[in-house]
C-alpha cells in the first residue's frame, strides 16, 4: 500500500472512530421504586434522564400503589431480583452514573451496596427516600442505619430534604435556611460525601438549596422563587436523577448541582398550571 493510500485509510478509520464515539450513549442506571401514578420514582427518573439526553436503565426495588393523593401500599421486589436487574444492566450496558432512590430494607441496601462495589461505580447519587409527602414510611427503621453504614460511603453525592437530613444528623432539627449550610457541611464530614441539601420544606418565598462540594470545599447557594402550585410530586426524584444524568455527561459537581436545580425549577414552573389527579400532581419533565 502506498503512503498516500495508507494516509487516507488512517484518516477514514479516524473519522469512523469519531463517529462511533459520537454515537455512544451517556448511561444512567436508576435503582428505585415504581410509582403507579407516574409522577415520582422510576417513572420520574426515566423522564428526567431522557429529557437530559441520556439513556435510562432501571432496577426496580418495589412496586407502589399510589397516585396524586398518596401511597396506599408498597410491594417489595425480592432482593435477588433487584440484584439481578443491576447485574444485567451493569454487566452488559454499563453505566456512567447511578441514581439510587427507594430502598425499603437492610437486605436491599446491602445487596445494592455489594453490587456497586463489585462494579466499582463512582458517580453514585443517593436520594435517601425515607417518608413520602403524605407521611407513608417507605423504609424500615433498621434500614436507615444500614444505609448510613453501607451505602453513603459508596456515594459521591447525597440529596436529602430537611426531614431526611435531620434523620441522617441523628435527630438534629433544622428550622431555618440559616441552619442549612452548616448542616450540609456536617453531613459531608460525617459521611465523606458531597451534599445537596434541599430547602423545599421551609416556608420562605425564596428557597435556597445548598450544595457542599466535599471534593473541593466549595459551598454553593442555589436559590429559586417559590411557585404557587400543588404540582410538586416527584421533585426529589427529579433532582437526584438530573444530577446523575449531568454527571454521566461529564459535568463537574458544581455544574451538575446548578443544572439539576435549574432543571427542577423549570419542571415545576412548566407543570404549575396543569390539572391532573385530585392531589399533588407531578412536575413537567419535558422542559428541554
Amino acid at each position: 500500500m502506498s503512503d498516500i493510500a495508507a494516509f487516507f485509510r488512517t484518516l477514514r478509520l479516524c473519522r469512523l472512530s469519531q463517529k462511533q464515539r459520537d454515537m455512544t450513549y451517556r448511561r444512567v442506571l436508576s435503582i428505585a421504586g415504581s410509582d403507579s401514578g407516574g409522577g415520582a420514582g422510576i417513572q420520574a427518573d426515566i423522564k428526567t434522564i431522557s429529557a437530559l439526553g441520556c439513556y435510562a436503565a432501571t432496577a426496580i426495588t418495589a412496586v407502589t400503589v399510589q397516585n396524586t393523593l398518596g401511597v396506599e401500599a408498597v410491594h417489595p421486589v425480592p432482593v435477588d431480583i433487584i440484584k439481578g436487574q443491576m447485574e444485567a444492566v451493569l454487566g452488559d450496558i454499563g453505566a456512567d452514573a447511578v441514581k439510587i432512590g427507594m430502598l425499603h430494607s437492610s437486605e436491599v441496601v446491602i445487596a445494592v451496596a455489594e453490587t456497586l462495589r463489585n462494579y466499582e461505580m463512582r458517580n453514585v447519587v443517593l436520594d435517601p427516600v425515607m417518608v413520602s409527602t403524605s407521611g407513608h414510611r417507605l423504609i424500615e427503621e433498621s434500614a436507615i442505619a444500614t444505609l448510613q453504614k453501607e451505602l453513603l460511603p459508596l456515594s459521591r453525592v447525597v440529596t436529602p430534604n430537611i426531614p431526611e437530613a435531620e434523620i441522617l444528623l441523628g435527630g438534629e432539627k433544622l428550622h431555618s435556611q440559616a441552619a442549612l449550610p452548616e448542616a450540609a457541611r456536617k453531613l459531608a464530614y460525617i459521611y465523606n460525601v458531597s451534599v445537596l441539601l434541599k430547602a423545599g420544606h421551609l416556608s420562605e418565598d425564596i428557597l435556597i438549596d445548598y450544595f457542599y462540594d466535599n471534593e473541593s470545599g466549595i459551598m454553593l447557594e442555589l436559590p429559586s422563587q417559590r411557585i404557587d402550585t400543588r404540582n410538586t410530586h416527584g421533585t426529589g426524584c427529579t433532582m437526584s436523577s438530573a444530577f446523575a444524568a449531568l454527571l454521566a455527561k461529564g459535568e463537574t459537581l458544581p455544574l451538575a448541582a446548578k443544572g439539576a436545580k435549574e432543571f427542577v425549577a423549570k419542571a415545576i414552573l412548566s407543570g404549575a398550571d396543569y390539572e391532573i389527579g385530585h392531589g399533588h400532581g407531578p412536575v413537567c419533565h419535558l422542559t428541554t
